[in-house]
């Protein structure tokens, strides 16, 4: 089960942990991770009973290795990790595996989105996917050697994740980075703040 649930939760302009909006860092957890929670709590409650499965949780580049904003999907994808760690822990023993895929910032519609409103764009508009396409090709994704991650990357890596090459893997210890070897050494200059 790819158990996707997340929010970024906006507020770039105002990124400085001093500024948090408690209420919206309330909203990102509930989505992000408490969104995430309940649904490893119920595919165990329908997967274990059969002695087997595959749980696949979206983190982010942003919660391993931790971006200046926005504080609240930063944190809340670290604590996907931990989360998916814990679970995994537990239900191996059941022969369930649970892992977690961290992708680098990559052009869905949510990253789009995200991006608008980072460098203070309107909505929408004529161009605009255009436009923000251009924006991750050229920006974004050279800081991931050059690479541009697409969703049919990610596809890829949960579908090797679920299948019976990667029976071995749980997320324990767990959590396939697709950032192009950015968290390996590449300078972050990231434009959040």
């Amino acid at each position: 089960m790819f158990n996707n649930a997340g929010i970024t939760g906006g507020n770039y302009t105002g990124t400085a942990i001093e500024s948090l909006d408690m209420a919206g860092f309330d909203r990102v957890m509930a989505v992000n991770l408490r969104g995430l929670a309940a649904g490893i709590k119920h595919t165990a409650r329908a997967m274990v009973p059969r002695g087997v499965g595959c749980i696949l949780c979206p983190s982010s580049t942003a919660g391993a290795l931790g971006w200046s904003g926005p504080h609240a999907y930063s944190v809340s994808k670290t604590a996907v990790v931990g989360m998916v760690r814990s679970a995994a822990a537990e239900l191996a023993a059941r022969d369930m595996r649970v892992n977690a895929i961290s992708p680098y910032p990559i052009a869905t519609p949510m990253g789009a989105r995200s991006r608008r409103e980072m460098l203070g764009l309107p909505p929408g508009g004529a161009g605009d996917e255009e436009l923000i396409r251009r924006l991750f090709d050229e920006d974004i994704n050279k800081m991931g050697g050059g690479i541009v991650l697409r969703a049919e990357d990610v596809a890829r890596a949960a579908v090797f994740l679920a299948s019976d090459d990667a029976t071995y893997i749980t997320g324990h210890k767990h959590n396939l980075m697709l950032d192009g070897g950015f968290s390996v050494g590449k300078p972050l200059k990231v434009p959040f703040c």
